[in-house]
């Protein structure tokens, strides 16, 4: 698909949020490879097509979930989950922008508040954003460490929508998960599953 996707708002739309992994940026396979360096050595496996599926989620939340499956006791996760954010960093110069969100972001940067609501964590958003050199464009950021429930939990996005000053339904928010999409409709939130204008190599 070509890049130069021209999005129209709704009407009535008064706020845009953006997920940020696998939305506005293409950081996916760079979290995988993090992922699995970071499980390997404790025996628990990561199938990709699993990994996909649980995007959105906060890393500490897949942790358990994983470990229990594997039938794995871990003594810390929130070391594994220290581990896991610092090889993620190292991967970073792999990341890129997935360009034809980046232009609907930059389209209504000035023109509607925006956004960015993710499960991730506040210092690998922030050096992602930077990365692709956008993070000055949002009017407020949400991530894991703000909100006591997650995706498919609608919080993070109402929150966004509170910070920005926007009353929920008049928020559209743009994702690349089921988990996602489905916070965002129970955010009473329009949602945009991207996922048909990211190509992957």
């Amino acid at each position: 698909m070509s890049t130069t996707l021209v999005w129209t708002p709704p009407a009535g739309t008064a706020g845009l949020i953006f997920d940020c992994d696998g939305t506005l940026a293409d950081t996916m396979p760079a979290h995988y490879r993090a992922w699995t360096a970071m499980l390997e050595p404790h025996g628990i496996p990561f199938p990709e097509p699993r990994f996909y599926a649980m995007g959105g989620m906060p890393t500490a939340q897949i942790i358990r979930l994983l470990a229990a499956d594997a039938g794995v006791t871990v003594a810390d996760v929130e070391a594994m989950v220290h581990t896991k954010e610092q090889a993620f960093l190292t991967f970073l110069d792999a990341i890129v922008a997935i360009e034809p969100v980046v232009a609907i972001a930059a389209a209504h940067r000035g023109k509607l508040p925006i956004a960015v609501a993710s499960g991730g964590y506040r210092d690998t958003i922030t050096r992602t954003l930077d990365r692709i050199a956008v993070r000055d464009w949002f009017d407020a950021m949400v991530t894991a460490e703000d909100t006591a429930r997650h995706k498919p939990e609608p919080d993070v996005f109402l929150e966004a929508a509170r910070r920005l000053g926007v009353p929920a339904a008049a928020c559209v928010v743009f994702e690349d998960t089921d988990i996602g999409l489905e916070a965002a409709r129970r955010a009473g939130m329009h949602g945009v599953d991207v996922r048909p204008w990211v190509v992957r190599g």
